[in-house]
């Protein structure tokens, strides 16, 4: 018995070295917030490209509220400046203009016709005129040949020549509102054809907007049908407008969105250094310093809600640009702090 409790004494003496040197390094608090024993504080946090474009289906005039999305690039493909990366199906809106167009085809021969007509009106008015006017001229000329005759028959020829006066006047008249409406009736059928003219242009001008050219390089990403469903649009799907399609991370230089906790918030400024380690490259280390620190407290995501921990956002700039270094990955964010 004395050499087996002797044996026991001797694995302990072997073990609690071992044991001791474990526990060292980081300490975790309740709150999920690590220490290390230097007194850095180690945070987790995601991956994020610094220069991101997301790509949003555009407001396409009051007519359309959604499209079909015809053609996308690959889910990860590499994306250089310029490449077309999304087409929306054109079909709705082409077979608009070709409606458009026969509308503008039938305005413009109603207000061909209207000009014709117009021109044939204003002939008629200048022979009723000039006929008015013969009349007047031959009533006026009876009218002085009457001058001797009976008193009666002068009142007649005063009368005819009254009458024939007013229907030169009526003429004239007629004339000059028929001006009016005619120019009036024109304007509006112009009107009506340019109306239809801008919106087929305007029409036009939407095609190009159902392409989407990517501005910088990057990675393609799909971006999900709803944002509570894990599958990500595809080829057929109608996108409304406003609705994210897709996304390119420019992956050259990369950031850390992270948190610190309340506690520790005056311990934090921004460009302190930051030792950046990634989940699956546990033994390489990356340089970096803090680019901003949010003004709010809220309660950390995934808490538990009786713990009401309450974090501030903080956005770590990583210094080197690495190939390794993915939008999404895990990483630890070792904040050194200043010793006071």
């Amino acid at each position: 018995m004395k050499r087996h409790g002797s044996s026991i004494e001797i694995i302990l003496c072997f073990l609690f070295p071992f044991l001791l040197f474990s526990c060292k390094g980081a300490h975790h608090s309740g709150d999920g917030t690590a220490t290390s024993d230097s007194g850095a504080l180690v945070e987790t946090g995601e991956l994020a490209a610094v220069t991101s474009k997301t790509f949003v289906m555009q407001r396409l005039g009051q007519r359309w509220y959604d499209a079909k999305i015809s053609w996308m690039a690959e889910h990860g493909q590499a994306i250089h400046a310029g490449d077309t990366i999304i087409k929306l199906d054109p079909v709705e809106i082409t077979r608009y203009i070709t409606d458009r167009e026969t509308q503008l085809e039938t305005q413009q021969a109603t207000l061909e016709k209207m000009i014709v007509s117009q021109s044939n009106a204003r002939s008629q008015n200048e022979s009723a005129i000039r006929s008015e006017e013969a009349s007047y001229a031959l009533s006026k000329l009876s009218m002085e040949s009457v001058r001797f005759e009976s008193e009666r028959q002068q009142r007649i020829r005063q009368l005819q020549f009254r009458q024939a006066t007013i229907n030169l006047q009526r003429a004239r008249r007629n004339r000059e509102l028929n001006a009016i409406i005619n120019e009036n009736d024109l304007k509006i059928q112009r009107i009506r054809v340019g109306l239809i003219e801008k919106d087929i242009q305007r029409t036009y001008e939407l095609l190009p907007q159902l392409t989407y050219i990517s501005p910088i390089d990057g990675i393609f990403q799909i971006e999900r049908k709803r944002r509570w469903q894990p599958e990500v649009l595809t080829i057929g799907d109608e996108v409304d407008n406003g609705q994210a399609i897709a996304r390119v991370p420019d992956l050259t230089w990369m950031k850390v969105n992270t948190s610190i906790h309340e506690n520790d918030f005056l311990k934090v400024r921004v460009g302190q250094a930051v030792t950046v380690r990634l989940d699956a490259l546990p033994g390489t280390d990356f340089p970096g310093e803090i680019a901003s620190i949010g003004r709010l407290c809220h309660t950390k995501d995934g808490s538990n809600t009786n713990k009401h921990i309450k974090v501030f956002d903080v956005e770590v700039r990583l210094l080197v640009s690495d190939e390794r270094l993915k939008p999404g990955m895990t990483v630890s964010c070792e904040f050194h702090t200043d010793k006071s």
